[in-house]
């Protein structure tokens, strides 16, 4: 028997059900990937470096089981596209629907921006409300902000303190929570077809490789 035909009858011996197991237990494992790092987001409000890290943790975690249930790298590294929906979905979903939920809506004029003076893109506004100057800032990091000093603005802030105040026209936990279904989709799609796919190269002994993209 030549060495094609040894490996032709190792692969034959693959069990569709079992492979069908592992295929489901990686689509689990992304919903179950998106649904604690949204979960972790609501436990650490206002620090959203903590679910930020343990998405990426989670999102790479995901890349190397789909690895092994392709038998090859190429749809692994597709996997990265949904991936990144998944981590921002995740990651800016409850604090957008927290302020949406308790927040406090206010119409208030920008008095002052902090980068008006060093002429940096960290630009930090300064907001007059109904009863004066507000303790928190309206904060934005860039070069083109789309307010300026004397634009009358509506705000949402947390009256507890713990998610930052944000432009009300910036708070969408809809499309966030969009955001995270549409790679949790994708992440499934991915998945399904390399289960398929995975399962046809271990039946035909093929052999993974880096740079295999057959």
């Amino acid at each position: 028997m030549t060495e094609v035909d040894m490996k032709k009858s190792q692969g034959e011996t693959v069990d569709r059900g079992t492979y069908l197991l592992f295929t489901l237990v990686v689509v689990g494992l992304g919903w179950i990937i998106a649904a604690a790092n949204t979960g972790i987001s609501y436990l650490a409000l206002g620090m959203d470096v903590i679910p930020t890290i343990t998405g990426f943790i989670g999102c790479l975690a995901f890349v190397i089981f789909l690895r092994f249930l392709h038998h090859a790298w190429w749809l692994a590294f597709f996997s990265c596209l949904p991936a990144v929906f998944v981590l921002v979905g995740s990651v800016q979903y409850a604090p957008e629907a927290t302020l949406d939920s308790r927040g406090v809506r206010e119409t208030v004029r920008i008095a002052a921006d902090s980068a008006a003076d060093d002429g940096g893109s960290n630009h930090r506004f300064t907001l007059i409300g109904r009863s004066g100057e507000l303790k928190e800032t309206l904060d934005y990091d860039g070069s083109d902000p789309e307010w300026k000093v004397g634009d009358r603005i509506e705000v949402i802030s947390d009256p507890e303190g713990v998610v930052p105040l944000e432009a009300a026209s910036d708070v969408d936990p809809g499309s966030q929570l969009g955001t995270l279904v549409i790679g949790v989709v994708g992440w499934t799609g991915v998945t399904l077809l390399a289960g398929r796919r995975g399962f046809v190269r271990r039946r035909a002994g093929r052999r993974p490789a880096f740079e295999d993209f057959d």
